[in-house]
């Protein structure tokens, strides 16, 4: 669904909101059904347009496909169309979503080969592949590059187990790399390997599938490769990014909101990163409570300092919460530094806030100032576009928070990665219509 949000800002909102299902654990997750014959039936799957397209894509390949109900499917890769992957649909397909490159390792573990286009996904700056066909090589495929039709290819008689040192901790390469592992001869040894908990979600998966993965949740895994994997039943944990901009929403348009379910010991450092900003928020069970603020201060380091706030490969602060951070604390009383150090051009969409009335100094690619303007001087509605899924829903916050009316366009970017985020926010409230 494309189009435009119109948007009423100002107004305090009120009541219950409900996380959805991780967006970046359902790729990881829905790439790992090709691993076994048997039924596979996962729940809590978001309806959002990436993993609705990842889903199709599973679909053209010949996975039998089960809806349930409302995010719950069962899946079965025991007729798989291999032919599919080298045909022209599949390049077009898989070259519109950067999560497909997650079926290499599963199809390389359980077919001998793979093939891949060059994926898409967010205009976010280099994000590189380099990690994912290291591993594979490293595990004996022997990898190629096609020029002309832009596809990556990877075939292996059988995969042995090795030790694979990572050179960056990359959520999508781990996930990958242990996927062709698992099916592999003999011991893996991924040390540097990321330990988000979308991956500790996919390898608990596995281990139920009938995997041997050691050291989930450290960023050293231990995969003893088996013959053959099973079926299971799994659910996704909710979507901390989602999580995260709610906390944000909460802060900017002075409302009393409770965040349902949030699993909350697998959010690390996100609430107290939001507390560092000034607002409060209390745990109620699995719930977050936000009371109603009129004002959030930015605390200062112990030395006076001004605050940083950072992103990280986990336990670290989640990139995809930055530009949430950023635009919150353009109405906190302080000043905070955002460094985003892993993607570069994330940052680039300040100018729009900028222009709402946000006092934001630009450092450089990486960095930028914000001096919080304390509810004093609320930010201006305007008309905006959204440049990518973070980007788009943090430009959306900033628009209910303003002054008059806002229209975004480019919502399909939104609309990627958050299911019915209008009508979820006008049931709290908000002056949202799709045009």
């Amino acid at each position: 669904m494309s189009g435009t949000f119109k948007i009423k800002g100002g107004k305090r909102l009120q009541g219950e909101i409900t996380p959805q299902g991780a967006k970046n654990e359902a790729l990881q997750i829905l790439c790992a059904i090709l691993l076994t014959d048997e039924e596979i039936r996962i729940k809590n799957i978001p309806d959002i347009h990436d993993v609705n397209r990842l889903i199709e894509i599973l679909g053209d390949f010949g996975v039998k496909i089960t809806k349930n109900g409302h995010g719950d499917y069962t899946f079965q890769a025991d007729a798989v169309n291999f032919s599919y992957v080298k045909s022209d649909g599949f390049r077009e397909d898989g070259s519109k979503l950067r999560g497909s490159i997650m079926l290499l390792g599963p199809m390389l573990a359980r077919f001998g080969e793979a093939y891949m286009p060059t994926p898409g996904g967010d205009k976010i700056g280099r994000r590189r592949l380099d990690t994912h066909f290291q591993g594979f090589v490293e595990l004996g495929a022997e990898f190629n590059y096609d020029d002309s039709l832009y596809l990556y290819s990877l075939k292996a008689k059988e995969l042995q187990g090795k030790f694979i040192l990572l050179e960056e901790a990359s959520v999508t390469g781990t996930a990958n790399i242990v996927m062709a592992a698992v099916l592999a001869k003999g011991r893996t040894s991924i040390y540097n390997a990321a330990c988000e908990p979308y991956l500790q979600q996919l390898c608990k998966m596995l281990n139920r599938m009938g995997a041997q993965i050691s050291g989930i949740g450290s960023n050293l895994l231990i995969i003893d490769g088996v013959e053959k994997l099973g079926g299971t039943e799994h659910t996704m944990l909710p979507d901390m990014v989602e999580i995260g901009s709610w906390i944000g929403l909460a802060a900017m348009t002075k409302s009393e909101i409770t965040i349902k379910n949030v699993n909350w010991d697998e959010l690390g450092v996100i609430p107290n990163t939001f507390r560092k900003l000034g607002i409060m928020l209390e745990r109620r069970g699995d719930d977050i409570y936000i009371p109603a603020q009129d004002n959030y201060k930015i605390q200062k380091f112990i030395d006076g300092s001004i605050l940083t706030v950072s992103d990280a490969p986990w336990p670290g602060f989640t990139p995809d919460l930055l530009s949430i951070i950023l635009v919150v604390a353009t109405q906190a009383q302080g000043t905070v530094l955002v460094h985003q150090k892993m993607f570069e051009s994330r940052l680039f969409f300040v100018d729009k806030l900028i222009d709402m009335g946000a006092q934001i100094i630009l450092c450089d690619p990486h960095r930028a100032t914000v001096v919080g303007l304390n509810h004093e001087s609320p930010l201006r509605g305007t008309t905006l576009v959204s440049p990518d899924i973070r980007a788009g829903n943090a430009l959306l916050i900033a628009a209910l928070s303003a002054q008059g009316d806002s229209l975004i366009h480019n919502i399909e970017q939104i609309d990627r990665g958050y299911e019915n985020i209008d009508g979820r926010l006008r049931a709290i409230g908000a002056e949202i219509t799709r045009v």
